[in-house]
């Protein structure tokens, strides 16, 4: 069984759960710190089974998410030294990091926004701007946007398509993620500019 048929099952059993919403913040913190989980495969349908909490389901998934982006912002910041190898090993390679590094020295702010949206383990810019030690603001900041347009986005899908809303997703994600992430670069492009 793959895990997102794995994962939907699971879905089933705690979305009358009076845990629902706190399990889904841990969930959300875990998909950004340690596990990277596609919790896209849990949010769609619960949003779709709990729509009365729709917008309340995206929030508390961006809420776990930016928990999650503070923690690894502090393992950077405080504990690169001790625990970075083993972090760029499992999510990246050296060189990858010091690429990312690079990045978050020279534009961080729309570094972290690109990296927040598009589907690339979001661990690797949380510990490189704490390794940098990035402004803390600026990084909360983007990863609140990013994290926003991802979330609150599926849920706008859900709002408007219903229950037709993971098939659309399905359908239209690779575009989707191309579209946005020319937006971003193109922003970050015409800041850079100016």
């Amino acid at each position: 069984m793959s895990i997102q048929k794995k994962l939907k099952k699971k879905t089933k059993k705690f979305i009358k759960s009076k845990h629902m919403l706190s399990s889904l913040t841990v969930a959300s913190f875990l998909e950004s710190t340690i596990v990277p989980i596609p919790l896209e495969a849990i949010l769609v349908p619960l949003m779709q089974a709990r729509r009365e909490k729709l917008w309340l389901i995206a929030l508390m998934a961006t809420l776990g998410c930016i928990i999650g982006a503070l923690f690894g912002y502090a393992l950077g910041y405080y504990l690169f030294d001790a625990v970075g190898d083993w972090i760029i090993n499992t999510f990246s390679t050296p060189e990858q990091f010091e690429g990312v590094k690079q990045k978050m020295e020279n534009q961080g702010f729309w570094f972290v926004i690109t990296l927040g949206i598009v589907p690339v383990p979001f661990q690797i810019a949380m510990l490189a701007a704490g390794a940098t030690k990035y402004s803390l603001t600026l990084f909360l900041i983007a990863a609140t946007i990013a994290r926003s347009i991802r979330y609150f986005g599926l849920a706008i899908i859900v709002y408007y398509a219903g229950d037709k809303a993971e098939k659309l997703i399905r359908k239209h994600k690779t575009k989707t993620m191309i579209a946005l992430t020319v937006i971003i670069l193109a922003m970050w492009g015409v800041n850079s500019f100016f």
